[in-house]
């Protein structure tokens, strides 16, 4: 594998379907050594995480990264908040942003970048209960005519 390319090891599914994606942004993630080696292993779940910013840095929270295999003393606590690496400007626009009403900083994936540890978040504003039916009436009409086209093309 080039170094490159860029190798998913989490996504959060789940964020799709609670919010609308807005924009996305690449920051670096800040981790110690055990928690990179089972950053590689794809020993991470994003299910309820989201980001905050504190004093000019932002954090990821409830990114929940296990306890290395053969880490013993150097293990950190799994759900400790993360530091990510953005831009200072970025971290003030998005800082503006949350403000706003409905708006939250989600984390959507994690992958490798050159060797680096990079997650992709997002603005994002959350869906009302009738914005997820539509959403799922639509994948679902969507996947009926794929199925029917296979059908007739067969």
């Amino acid at each position: 594998m080039e170094k490159n390319e860029n190798r998913t090891v989490a996504q959060n599914k789940k964020a799709y379907h609670d919010y609308f994606v807005i924009e996305t942004y690449e920051a670096g993630l800040e981790l110690f050594g055990t928690e990179v080696k089972s950053v590689r292993q794809g020993k991470v779940n994003l299910k309820d995480s989201w980001c905050n910013i504190d004093g000019g840095e932002i954090f990821a929270n409830g990114m929940h990264i296990s306890p290395y295999d053969h880490g013993n003393i150097f293990n950190r606590d799994p759900l400790r908040p993360k530091k990510l690496l953005m831009h200072k400007r970025e971290i003030l626009k998005l800082f503006g942003l949350t403000k706003q009403q409905g708006y939250a900083i989600i984390p959507l994936q994690i992958y490798f970048k050159k060797g680096r540890a990079k997650v992709q978040i997002g603005l994002c504003k959350g869906k009302k209960l009738y914005d997820k039916r539509e959403t799922a009436a639509k994948k679902s009409a969507e996947r009926d005519i794929e199925r029917s086209m296979a059908a007739r093309n067969v």
